[in-house]
């Protein structure tokens, strides 16, 4: 083998020696500490990383953490508007540094709005005696913090509410009209009526449809009650997806930040005064910020039952996908629902439940009872940009 000649190391100079190019050996040591620390670092840079394609709203991914917004599909219908949805309002501002928590309740605000979303905020499918009443909840994985309002009247925004009792408070739930009093005495305006045209249309008909039979007996009662809503979801007149509301928006950032707000008008035509699962911790919300989120739409009733939320959240705390995680879900839904009203011709449940789901990596999923027809999708934004998705499903067929 040939000799190489190996030039003197540094410290075999000396002291004050120059090098050819007239570099001090303390400059040499000084650059080459730098190199060394650029080799090793560039490989991990690259890896930290992932430039944004061209379109997607943000400016740097860490692979680590996969940032991601995840919601039920009118996160991605409604702009109230504007030019962006809910989640790509809550994606850019997560990426640019906002409080997590904040960029999701910005989201849900398009959504609220929005007087064509009959499911949530203004313009609601409003109860029985055509008054709108909302419900919202707020979780702050970080901070180890919630909030919540229920059957709140006349604040458009009930997510910003339920954000005020969790900071100005130390309450997690605040319902009815005293929910009102607490938002005004916080600077809400507050509204005599939040009907739309829309809204208060569908009611009407709804009123001129069931009338007749309100003095049946209570089985044929429920009965033809849920074939009158399902005659005007056939007519056009209710969208299928809006007899339950509610939109759920969960957010992780590239810091591994967790939070999530669920947001709803409830259930058309309820009983005044009823509140579902949206502001209740653990039912249609749940978030550890160590382990991931957790949101729900659909039969609130049964979601209440299981408090599935914080069910799939545990799972995924066992090292479940959030897929899988949101399946056992469904399953527990499917296994406490017996009541012959409640199941369908197949003996399996006759209504709907979707769960939204993201763990602290970025993994995400959307499943629900039943996926029936190319309408059941959920909303995602990341680096690759907003779009829809097809939803999981644990049961073949529809609802009916």
């Amino acid at each position: 083998m040939p000799h190489c000649p190996i030039a003197p190391l540094p410290h075999m100079l000396p002291r004050g020696r120059q090098m050819r190019n007239g570099m001090s050996r303390r400059d040499f040591m000084a650059s080459t500490a730098v190199a060394g620390l650029a080799a090793a670092t560039e490989p991990l840079v690259a890896a930290s990383y992932r430039e944004r394609p061209v379109g997607a709203p943000g400016v740097r991914v860490q692979s680590n953490v996969r940032p991601v917004v995840v919601s039920s599909a009118n996160g991605h219908r409604f702009r109230n508007g504007g030019t962006k949805t809910c989640i790509e309002t809550a994606y850019e501002m997560m990426m640019r540094g906002d409080d997590v928590l904040d960029a999701l309740i910005a989201g849900v605000n398009i959504v609220e709005l929005d007087p064509a979303e009959s499911s949530v905020g203004y313009g609601g499918l409003p109860n029985a005696e055509g008054v709108v009443q909302l419900d919202s909840s707020v979780m702050h994985g970080p901070k180890k913090r919630a909030g919540a309002v229920g059957a709140i009247e006349g604040v458009r925004t009930p997510s910003l509410v339920a954000k005020a009792v969790m900071e100005s408070t130390d309450h997690h739930l605040i319902v009815g009209k005293d929910a009102g009093t607490f938002a005004r005495n916080m600077g809400f305006t507050i509204e005599d009526d939040l009907n739309t045209d829309r809204s208060r249309k569908a009611w009407l008909e709804w009123k001129r449809r069931s009338d007749p039979v309100h003095y049946l007996d209570p089985n044929r009662k429920e009965a033809a009650l849920r074939e009158v809503m399902l005659s005007m979801v056939d007519d056009g007149l209710v969208d299928e997806n809006h007899i339950y509301g509610t939109i759920n928006c969960n957010g992780v950032n590239a810091n591994g930040d967790i939070c999530g707000v669920t947001t709803t008008s409830g259930l058309a035509w309820k009983i005044p005064g009823r509140v579902g699962d949206s502001p209740i911790l653990g039912a249609g919300l749940y978030v550890d910020g160590t382990v991931g989120a957790a949101g729900s739409t659909g039969r609130g009733e049964a979601n209440l039952f299981g408090l599935c939320s914080m069910l799939i959240v545990e799972e995924m705390r066992h090292g479940k996908h959030p897929k899988d995680a949101g399946l056992e879900a469904c399953r527990r839904i499917q296994h406490n629902t017996i009541e012959s009203r409640l199941l369908n011709d197949r003996g399996l449940p006759n209504f709907n439940v979707n769960f939204y789901v993201l763990n602290a990596k970025g993994d995400y999923a959307g499943v629900a009872l039943y996926a029936p027809g190319a309408g059941s999708r959920f909303a995602v934004c990341d680096e690759k940009g907003p779009r829809l998705e097809s939803i999981e499903p644990l049961l073949e067929g529809s609802s009916r």
